[in-house]
């Protein structure tokens, strides 16, 4: 950079160093929560809080490079002593004491001038399987470490939940060379998040890949060594590992006066404002009302955990500053992606309450999307092996573009180019 453009650069403001702020949660939402207030300006007292012993880390290598042994771990390249970030690691947070401004901790009470909460979402356990050994989930780097030697040594491996975090594991289970049965409940894989029509055609990848997947099947119990289904069928199995959903970690907030949802997230407005003064929510573990869709949304990707510290971090910064009495609203076009079966799978947006679905490609070839409008507008894109629809689908949905729908099911003509 020139001297001169140096000098063009606006300064960024020095803020009050009297307000202090705790990031419960040192995942993606609480680390970059952190982050975008030393980016943004904030020059008080940070403070990170993450359960977890572990230097704060990605979570989604867990099921690909991390748990096939390709790397040892997969830690956030932040230098949180160069940031004074004042990362406090292994202390768990039992509770927080809004009209004392307090947390609880094992060592004592924390003192908060503004609370993030970002403690994320923890794995659904499978009833009975609590102690049984053999029984995973795969949520932690301990996970990833535990399940580790289970590929090593190519166990026969149970799947239960064919849902994303199933559908990966057993991607990598068969990469390493297990023999993998995926259980599930429903009648066909990704039943609680795609429709039927959808998810028929990724019913055969799994076979593709030799993973058997038994669909209408209900776990009775899972005992050392096998998984004992509801008609009397017994599968063998050296491991079992549960992937049947996940919600928000709000426990520990039984008793603050913090609002959650009948889902257990916590309920901040569009500002990422919890129903407490001073306290802010991001990440898996909050819902917020988005405008877009006209629903509270909960959304358990990566990308919302990346993007909504930002808000949050602004509007802290603003309250903090008596600056802007206008608060930043928080309302994205939701984002994920998934590895499995060979395939790169992404999805933008949000189909429920939508009213016409239009196919890309034939579900039956190795790259088709699918988009969703409400009205004629785009509202959501899911793309297999065509990045393109999915960028240029995302731009769309954003702008609330009307689509030709003779055109938008052409796979030949690109999406930008469907627009009314």
């Amino acid at each position: 950079m020139s001297e001169q453009q140096q000098s063009q650069r606006p300064e960024r403001p020095v803020l009050s160093a009297e307000h202090r702020v705790v990031v419960v949660g040192a995942g993606m939402a609480g680390v970059q929560t952190a982050v975008a207030l030393r980016e943004q300006g904030f020059a008080g007292p940070v403070t990170l809080i993450g359960a977890e012993p572990h230097q704060p880390y990605d979570r989604p290598p867990l099921s690909k490079a991390v748990l096939l042994g390709k790397a040892e771990n997969s830690a956030f390249d932040v230098d949180f002593e160069a940031l004074d970030i004042d990362l406090r690691l292994g202390r768990e947070v039992t509770g927080v004491r809004p009209g004392a401004h307090e947390l609880d901790t094992p060592s004592g009470p924390v003192p908060y001038d503004f609370l993030v909460i970002a403690t994320g979402a923890e794995p659904v356990v499978l009833p009975g399987t609590e102690g049984v050994p053999g029984v995973h989930l795969l949520r932690t780097l301990d996970d990833a470490a535990r399940l580790r030697p289970v590929l090593d040594e190519q166990h026969g491996v149970v799947v239960v939940g064919a849902g994303w975090i199933g559908a990966e594991f057993a991607t990598a289970a068969r990469a390493a060379g297990c023999a993998v049965t995926v259980v599930e409940a429903a009648d066909r894989p990704l039943a609680g998040a795609m429709p039927a029509e959808v998810a028929a055609p990724m019913t055969a990848w799994y076979a593709e890949t030799g993973a058997e997947l038994l669909t209408g099947a209900r776990v009775a119990r899972i005992e050392p060594g096998r998984v004992i289904l509801a008609d009397g069928r017994e599968i063998l199995a050296g491991a079992v590992v549960v992937g049947i959903g996940a919600r928000p970690a709000t426990g520990w907030l039984a008793g603050s006066g913090i609002a959650l949802g009948t889902d257990g997230s916590v309920t901040a407005d569009s500002a990422l404002r919890t129903s407490l003064p001073d306290v802010y929510a991001v990440g898996d573990c909050a819902s917020f009302p988005s405008a877009r869709y006209g629903e509270r949304l909960l959304v358990h990707h990566w990308d919302n955990a990346l993007q909504g510290p930002r808000t949050a971090a602004a509007n802290i910064i603003a309250a903090a500053t008596g600056g802007d009495p206008a608060p930043r609203t928080y309302d994205p076009v939701p984002y994920f992606w998934s590895e499995q079966f060979d395939r790169f799978v992404q999805y933008a947006g949000h189909h429920r309450g939508a009213d016409t679905l239009l196919w890309r490609g034939e579900p039956t070839g190795p790259a088709w999307s699918v988009c969703w409008l409400r009205d004629g507008v785009l509202v959501a894109v899911l793309a297999v092996g065509r990045p393109r629809d999915l960028a240029q689908g995302r731009r769309l949905i954003e702008a609330g573009a009307r689509l030709d729908p003779a055109r938008a099911a052409d796979p030949s003509v690109p999406l930008k180019s469907a627009t009314l």
